[in-house]
């Protein structure tokens, strides 16, 4: 059995993402120092990380997941990374150096996520139609 299924893929982005809430929103000075990022850009971050951790456990707990739920779940992920390179080219000059490859490497393992999760959706079944 693979562990990458969708549910699984859906439970550890869940659990990043609540990470994130968690170290962006009551951790914000450190956070922000430590990648020379501005609070507000970080403080943003830890907010959008709790509904996104939210949808995505709610999807994962469904007997059977939601193809339009993990559809929308993957190309929010793939929104996070386009943002994720657009916050490397507006800050990158003030980030330091932990900054600018936690970002990226942060960047692509959404990416593996966002590609993970349509994977799955696709193998969905399709919605019943009335």
């Amino acid at each position: 059995m693979r562990f990458f299924t969708l549910k699984n893929t859906l439970l550890v982005d869940a659990v990043t993402c609540a990470g994130l809430f968690v170290l962006c929103v009551f951790a914000t000075a450190t956070v922000a120092a430590l990648l020379g990022l501005p609070s507000d850009v970080v403080t943003v971050a830890g907010w959008i990380g709790l509904p996104s951790a939210l949808l995505m456990l709610f999807v994962a707990t469904q007997k059977t997941p939601s193809k339009g739920l993990a559809n929308l779940i993957a190309v929010g992920n793939l929104g996070w990374v386009a943002a994720s390179f657009a916050v490397l080219a507006i800050f990158g000059g003030q980030m330091t150096w932990l900054g600018i490859a936690v970002v990226a490497a942060q960047a692509l393992v959404v990416l593996y996520f966002a590609l993970l999760e349509a994977k799955g959706a696709a193998a969905l079944p399709r919605p019943a139609t009335a």
